[in-house]
């Protein structure tokens, strides 16, 4: 008889109880994809077609989402195509508590409508006692369009030609103001801005004044530009885009800017991103003049840009909670990261792998700290480690041929995760090389 024609059929299959169970948490429809994978698999000869139900269940996702947790072992802290900040253990434990039914417009104690995301802002106020005011958006270019939308729409802003920057996959900051239908007025030169330079192009059509902190690059030798203290008396509103979300002053970053020291400085507004240095969820914070965050929050185009109850609950636990990971990695130890990496050689040495601990370089990354390199360590291991490894979700760097394994963006409660994913690619490996 053909074996084809006893592969299971797939109801028969999805009366499995584990596939079931599994349905209730995956949904039905991953369940019976992963049902009909492992019935092609019998199909073809693959697997007996006795073996299809353990094929199905082994075949599951994790979750029901394509997205997938790694291990960031770049040594890049902020790694954009890895979700820059990772969430504090408070934030994540908010964002569950909130994800059902939660009180994020209802006053509790009147039983009316209470104002959304009222802890979160008091939170961020509290961070940050210069600012007057605050409201939160869904990210840093959405309060810089919000900005220019509110305060110069179908006016100009004023901007020093060396701070039109590009943020990343292509996006301009130039193009997105235009795109908001103010104008832009270029002042000063690529390489040196004065203050002089923005008062001449004030006038009457001016909707405000923008300085943007170059926050991933550096230009050096013969520059100048303009400091908020001297643009502050402007006859015009200032906004400064300070990017990396420092709320405070950081002296391990003395070069980047913070939200405190630009409003103590005469800033009106002050843009910044929560999933950067701040350590936070994706949003972009406003903070500043209560006059100012008052005719943004009152525009129509905020409504469209606001967040959601998960983002709030996270900024807020972020804020009031513990340490976020972000701000654990930038301070950690070198000495400690070394004794990890040498305790991680030893352990992998054991099994007869080829390892080295060795001393790295790791950045901030997020676009934030240009040029601002952290000492680390990392484990070595030869390159062709490197796609194994990734199918395992664990990402390093490449150099000089050897796939460094940098620790300081990864907890030490994943060094134990690292060791057994390393031995896994190690099999892997071994297996390729024999065939």
């Amino acid at each position: 008889m053909d074996s084809r024609r006893q592969v299971p059929r797939t109801d028969a299959v999805l009366a499995d109880p584990r596939l079931g169970t599994a349905a209730e948490r995956l949904g039905r429809a991953l369940v019976k994809a992963a049902v009909v994978r492992a019935q092609e698999r019998a199909r073809s000869g693959e697997i007996p077609p006795a073996a299809v139900a353990d094929a199905a269940v082994a075949g599951l996702p994790e979750h029901a989402t394509t997205l997938r947790p790694v291990v960031n072992a770049t040594g890049v802290l902020l790694h954009t195509n890895l979700g820059r900040a990772p969430l504090s253990p408070a934030a994540r434990e908010a964002v569950a508590a909130v994800s059902g039914c939660a009180d994020v417009e209802y006053d509790l104690a009147t039983g009316r409508r209470g104002a959304r995301g009222r802890g979160a802002l008091e939170a961020l106020r509290a961070a940050c006692p210069a600012a007057e005011d605050a409201i939160v958006v869904n990210n840093n270019a959405a309060a810089l369009v919000l900005a220019a939308t509110a305060l110069a729409g179908g006016r100009e802003i004023v901007l020093s030609r060396g701070e039109m920057v590009e943020i990343g996959d292509g996006f301009r900051i130039p193009e997105l103001l235009a795109a908001t239908g103010a104008r832009l007025r270029e002042v000063g030169t690529t390489n040196r801005t004065t203050a002089a330079d923005y008062a001449a192009a004030l006038g009457p059509e001016t909707g405000f004044v923008l300085k943007v902190h170059p926050s991933n690059f550096r230009i050096e030798g013969f520059t100048a530009e303009a400091a908020v203290a001297e643009l502050a008396p402007l006859d015009a509103p200032l906004v400064v885009d300070i990017g990396s979300g420092l709320l405070a002053h950081e002296p391990l970053l003395p070069d980047e800017p913070d939200a405190a020291g630009v409003l103590a400085a005469g800033a009106d507004l002050v843009t910044a991103s929560g999933d950067k240095l701040l350590g936070g969820p994706q949003a972009g914070l406003i903070l500043g003049r209560a006059e100012a965050v008052r005719r943004l929050r009152r525009h129509p185009l905020y409504r469209a840009l606001r967040v959601d109850k998960l983002t709030l609950a996270a900024l807020e636990a972020t804020l009031r909670g513990p340490e976020p990971p972000v701000a654990r990695a930038l301070h950690a130890d070198v000495a400690g990261l070394r004794e990890r990496a040498e305790r991680l050689v030893k352990e992998l040495s054991a099994h007869g792998l080829a390892v080295d601990a060795v001393d790295s370089e790791a950045t901030v990354g997020g676009g934030g700290a240009p040029g601002v390199v952290l000492p680390s360590a990392a484990v070595a291991l030869p390159g062709g480690y490197e796609r194994p490894l990734r199918e395992r979700r664990v990402v390093g760097r490449l150099e000089h041929g050897r796939l460094l394994l940098d620790l300081r963006a990864v907890p030490p409660a994943e060094d134990a995760l690292l060791e057994r994913t390393v031995l896994a690619a190690a099999g892997a490996v071994a297996a390729r090389e024999e065939g």
